[in-house]
């Protein structure tokens, strides 16, 4: 009898569930895009009950779609964006809104706790990371300042990772590998670390966190409730899962030293695993890998393809009611690749910083935007220096993990997300990276890896390099034009350079108050 996994993904506003067999295939997936609520400047949220009544209805739907019996699902695990927050009060009540990974309401809180000298001695040591402003950490005392009375109606401290399966079991749990990945970790022992909650002075809330469980280790059963809306069968088991990085490494086959994952989205995505850590102050994070002994060393910043559809949507609304009204077969973004292929790398100077939603420049305050326009630029250059931009922020971020590992490039990059969609794009990362990408047949990441949890869990899988042997596979390689690689090498330092000189002018920008008009 053929066995099927599942994996549900919760992204800043979208919900996924698909649907794999052991060899990887999708069976059927389904997807539920979500609002996005912005009720103040730097605030991103979800509303609680919208999550969890999407959750289940694209467990429903996909079972429909597949047409397999739900008997035969073995397990289902699940990921979804690290860090952001969220609150569960007694009896499961909603306390506020979730709060996303791109929220920066706390940015002052981190600019001050990174200010203290005690950080590098109290905090960096223990987790081997770089607290920044949607991390539960940064979120927890924006609340003890702004909104005091949660702490006493929450009973429970989420990543939504934990908050999904909660709903699916009833059983809390603060899976590792996200825990790992919220500046309140200690890599060394493992656990949650109280001497860094008294720095950031959150200790209080270290009782509202439930106890930690693994990825692959069976968290709860699919509760009678919750199978009459979902169609799961009652009893199916749930697995911890797994931090959305994670997922997604491991559903490009990142198994082994010296290769380097890249994941695009929302998030800048860059990453390799090592047996070896160590305090690295300019590294983004280091977080728990689930095979035995291993780490994954990030670099990462909401700086990748979701400024294309950012774009799209300001600037690109008529060609994309356009596309609609003509029936074109094609996507907007089909549009803006065909746009690319016509612009030669050459023949713009246009520089783009893709920092609309977050910034890895390392400079207070700075904000995306064009320099190097003139009458004569067009909507293509436009386009290509969106899509060159994206590459450029990959490309930095690379850049510091040669520092640690010079080795993280020799072989070739895995590569997946939103990006993948176009050859167009694909092939200009080729080229500025000048090294083969290598594309795995999959199409959600996130799910994936959730669903390769499931299957450790379940025990179709002895561990997660034999799940990744059997589901992974290489689809196609994109080669690098080795004719390109001065040109973008000149277009990439002109990049930095201009991004360096901007520091100023954010500066001015960032302090600067506005009078409001009589």
């Amino acid at each position: 009898m053929t066995k099927y996994l599942m994996g549900i993904d919760n992204g800043g506003t979208s919900t996924k569930a698909a649907i794999y067999d052991a060899a990887g295939n999708e069976i059927a997936k389904s997807t539920i895009y979500t609002e996005m609520l912005t009720p103040h400047e730097y605030w991103t949220e979800r509303d609680m009950s919208e999550l969890r009544a999407v959750n289940f209805q694209v467990i429903h739907d996909v079972l429909q779609k597949s047409k397999i019996n739900p008997k035969d699902i073995a397990g289902v695990g699940m990921t979804g964006h690290g860090n952001g927050l969220y609150l569960i009060g007694k009896n499961g009540q909603f306390v506020r809104n979730g709060i996303i990974s791109t929220d920066n309401r706390a940015s002052a809180i981190v600019e001050k706790w990174l200010a203290d000298k005690n950080y590098e001695t109290a905090v960096r040591p223990r987790t081997y990371a770089t607290i920044w402003s949607s991390q539960p950490a940064a979120l927890l005392k924006w609340l003890d300042e702004n909104e005091p009375e949660v702490y006493d109606k929450t009973e429970y401290v989420f990543m939504i990772t934990d908050l999904v399966r909660y709903w699916l079991t009833g059983k809390a749990g603060f899976e590792i590998s996200n825990a790992s990945g919220t500046s309140l970790f200690n890599q060394d022992t493992e656990k949650l670390d109280e001497k860094v909650f008294e720095f950031f002075g959150i200790k209080k809330w270290l009782k509202k966190i439930p106890p930690l469980v693994d990825s692959t280790a069976e968290c709860g059963k699919i509760t009678a409730a919750v199978s009459k809306k979902t169609g799961l069968c009652e009893g199916t088991p749930v697995a911890g899962g797994l931090f959305d990085i994670t997922a997604s490494a491991l559903s490009t086959g990142l198994v082994k030293h010296n290769q380097l994952s890249i994941v695009t989205g929302t998030w800048s995505i860059n990453q390799y695993i090592d047996n070896k850590i160590s305090v690295v102050k300019d590294l983004f994070m280091t977080s728990d890998y689930p095979i035995k002994d291993e780490y994954l060393l990030t670099e990462a910043s909401p700086t990748s393809g979701s400024n294309l559809t950012w774009f799209t949507e300001t600037f690109m609304k008529d060609h994309t009611q356009l596309l609609k009204i003509v029936n074109d077969e094609h996507s907007i973004y089909d549009y803006c690749s065909k746009l690319v292929a016509a612009v030669k790398p050459w023949e713009s100077k246009l520089i783009f910083y893709p920092f609309i939603f977050g910034s890895n420049a390392g400079i207070a305050n700075s904000s995306a935007g064009f320099i190097g326009a003139s009458k004569d630029t067009s909507l293509a250059q436009f386009v290509n220096a969106v899509y060159e931009g994206v590459c450029f922020a990959h490309k930095a971020h690379v850049e510091k993990l040669l520092k640690i590992n010079a080795n993280v490039l020799s072989s070739p990059i895995r590569i997946a997300g939103g990006i993948t969609n176009s050859q167009v794009w694909l092939q200009m990362f080729a080229d500025i990276f000048q090294k083969p990408l290598e594309l795995v047949n999959v199409k959600e990441n996130g799910a994936m890896g959730a669903a390769m949890a499931a299957g450790v869990m379940s025990g179709l899988f002895t561990d997660f390099k034999a799940a990744a042997k059997s589901m992974v596979h290489i689809s196609r390689t994109i080669t690098p034009n080795p004719e390109l690689a001065e040109v973008y090498q000149e277009k990439y330092d002109l990049y930095q350079k201009v991004v360096k000189d901007q520091s100023f002018v954010w500066n001015d920008i960032g302090n600067t108050q506005l009078e409001t008009a009589n």
